[in-house]
């Protein structure tokens, strides 16, 4: 969300940000809304301040013993008009808010932008070299993971992991945990894995993006979460933090779910895009001035994952028509897997400035003593289902198996003591 007066002064960025992120809003409207909001807010303080003046008089003419009623006539008048006043200013800011929460964030201005935008890539590392067989017929020939049987038990888009598969996704999940613990610093988190309305909203998913969540019963008004974003951003909401306390860095495994596999054809085989999926997260809380540095920073270390793993993948920086509703920046990671021959997304790491902090009224108190919104970012590191294929497409044998990274073996053997 925005501060009013930021919306204000930049129009034009709000209403190109609308166009390219696809958020219909009523622009017009909105900046009447905020105007009318300001004019009877002006209405109600002059009021109260001639209230509270008349007041006063009747206090002194009280004590003189001079006639107080129609001071008294008076000020009941005004008291009148302040409640009805009261009444529209509740009306018109329910309205004005009904439409802010529609507003998009901003882009930075290194975002690239255009009717024909695209992606920027920005680094590429690694050989893209091409494998003889593709994932699915991997697993599927060797039992590793049942498409089939995870379909009759749940639904299409719910893979079940067998044996060496299943090893395979929670050796992944433990070993990047325990590198961006251990190397990078972060405070491990497991959060719930259902949150309500207002832990969404304040991320930026609702309600926008209320589509492709799944819901409870609308008498536990819950959620399941699409990401751990969401509970590890709202850890603090509503909250002020001590600016030496700052920054905060979160990481957390959680299974995430999404409605959205069903609407993209081929692409629904096997693990592209799934209903539930695995995906290790990075939050971080900054102060505004360093943002920017720990978007680059949160970079690396998701890239550790895949240097580690030492596959090949690129970095792209995200045009403005593909960055997300509450990110002013993102860069995305896209793995190379050798037998599909493509590159498959396996993190995103966005900057939000202060947009999610604002819905979810995180603040810190600065040395001088003012309260001031942090800014939020947060990363994959990384999303299982793409990088399993990847793993399997680059360490496949000619016996039709599969062997586990280098890395992750010396990590079953010694555990986190790898890292030291």
């Amino acid at each position: 969300m925005h501060d009013r007066e930021f919306i204000l002064a930049n129009r034009e960025k709000i209403e190109r940000a609308c166009s390219v992120k696809n958020t219909k809003v009523d622009i017009d409207k909105l900046y009447f809304l905020i105007a009318e909001r300001r004019h009877l807010l002006n209405n109600l303080n002059q009021m109260r301040e001639e209230k509270n003046m008349l007041t006063e008089k009747v206090k002194k003419i009280k004590k003189q013993g001079g006639d107080i009623k129609p001071l008294l006539d008076k000020s009941k008048e005004i008291s009148l008009t302040i409640s009805e006043t009261e009444e529209i200013f509740k009306s018109v800011e329910k309205q004005e808010n009904s439409l802010m929460i529609w507003v998009p964030n901003i882009l930075e201005d290194e975002v690239p932008t255009g009717e024909n935008a695209i992606c920027k890539v920005i680094k590429e590392t690694g050989d893209y070299v091409k494998k003889e067989k593709n994932y699915y017929d991997i697993c599927t020939e060797k039992n590793y993971i049942d498409f089939k049987r995870g379909t009759k038990i749940s639904a299409s888009s719910f893979p079940l992991y067998m044996g060496k598969g299943a090893l395979l996704e929670r050796t992944l999940i433990n070993f990047m945990l325990d590198l961006h613990i251990e190397k990078h610093g972060y405070l491990e988190i497991f959060p719930p894995f259902l949150v309500n309305y207002n832990t969404l909203y304040s991320t930026g998913q609702l309600p926008k993006m209320e589509e492709d969540m799944y819901y409870l019963a609308k008498d536990d008004n819950l959620y399941l979460i699409p990401t751990a974003e969401v509970p590890l951003t709202n850890i603090y909401n509503n909250e002020i933090l001590n600016e030496k306390d700052m920054p905060k860095k979160f990481v957390a495994y959680s299974a995430c779910f999404r409605r959205e596999a069903g609407s993209y054809g081929k692409e629904t085989k096997g693990l592209k895009r799934v209903h539930q999926f695995n995906k290790v997260e990075l939050v971080r809380y900054a102060l505004p001035e360093n943002s920017r540095d720990a978007h680059e920073e949160m970079l690396s270390e998701a890239e550790k994952v895949l240097k580690l793993l030492d596959l090949s993948y690129r970095v792209k920086l995200l045009p403005d028509n593909d960055t997300s509703f509450s990110s002013a920046k993102t860069y995305d990671i896209e793995v190379w897997a050798e037998g599909s021959e493509e590159f498959l997304e396996v993190s995103s790491i966005s900057n939000f400035l202060e947009f999610q902090a604002r819905r979810a009224n995180i603040r810190f108190k600065s040395k001088e003593g003012k309260n001031i919104f942090v800014h939020t970012l947060n990363g994959s590191g990384l999303a299982t289902p793409r990088t399993v294929i990847a793993i399997i497409e680059h360490y496949q044998r000619e016996d039709g198996d599969f062997e586990f990274p280098p890395i992750l073996r010396d990590y079953m053997k010694y555990g986190k003591e790898i890292f030291n």
